[in-house]
């Protein structure tokens, strides 16, 4: 259960991080390094979900 938990919460914090690169992009002169480091922050959240995913079910 409180796997579960923690999984949803990386993925509420990974759509706001989409909702934040979008924004950025919305902008006609937005910051390049902050897009980068906001999509390898988002890469990182959905590697931990990916492995929280793969441990469940290797211990199901």
């Amino acid at each position: 259960m409180a796997l579960e938990a923690h999984l949803e919460g990386l993925a509420s914090k990974h759509r706001e991080l989409e909702k934040q690169i979008a924004a950025e992009l919305a902008h006609a002169a937005h910051d390049d390094l902050k897009v980068a480091a906001l999509k390898r922050e988002k890469l990182r959240i959905k590697d931990q979900m990916e492995r929280l995913r793969m441990s469940q079910n290797s211990a199901a």
